[in-house]
């Protein structure tokens, strides 16, 4: 019985610290990637239709594969691993190098890139590609000159040797 409550002392301790940064990232994952990935892409397509047949199961599986790819790590890896958000404004108390981080350093910015990528295939949009395109740029310049320095002075020499063992962007297969 001892060990029973004792197990459960464990087990709530460590959800009543996981539920501000599991609201916490809800709330960010509506207003930035839903606005990012949802709201322009629906905008920009401009009342195009989906393709049909296999084209538009590949592109649904793209996005399928994307957002769990975003709700995989913003959840499981930064909330509940890191205690903290996906928000540069509430980060992780530690450096998560566990889960999708072990193959590429920014597999959150994949997954929502994916969901964007998705949508160009499934409504043939130039446009949305495009903003793919912008969205890539903007997010390379914002983690070349802001994130990864601010995780260097953060982290240190831990974050140097996973910086060295861990590519940025195309996923390392082991």
């Amino acid at each position: 019985m001892g060990l029973t409550q004792s197990g459960s002392r464990t087990n709530n301790a460590i959800m009543n610290k996981s539920v501000g940064p599991l609201l916490n990232t809800l709330l960010f994952t509506v207003f930035v990637p839903g606005t990012v990935a949802g709201y322009m892409p629906c905008r920009l397509r401009q009342g195009a239709a989906p393709v049909t047949g296999v084209e538009r199961w590949i592109a649904i599986a793209i996005i399928v594969i994307g957002v769990a790819i975003y709700l995989y790590t913003s959840f499981w890896s930064f909330a509940m691993i890191g205690g903290g958000t996906p928000a540069p404004v509430a980060p992780t108390k530690i450096l998560v190098v566990k889960g999708l981080h072990r193959f590429v350093r920014n597999p959150m910015y994949l997954g929502v890139a994916l969901v964007i990528g998705g949508q160009a295939c499934l409504f043939h949009s130039m446009l949305i590609a495009i903003y793919l395109a912008c969205f890539w740029l903007i997010v390379h310049l914002f983690v070349l000159l802001y994130e990864e320095p601010t995780l260097r002075k953060q982290f240190g020499e831990q974050y140097d040797r996973y910086r060295a063992s861990v590519p940025r962007w195309i996923p390392k297969v082991r």
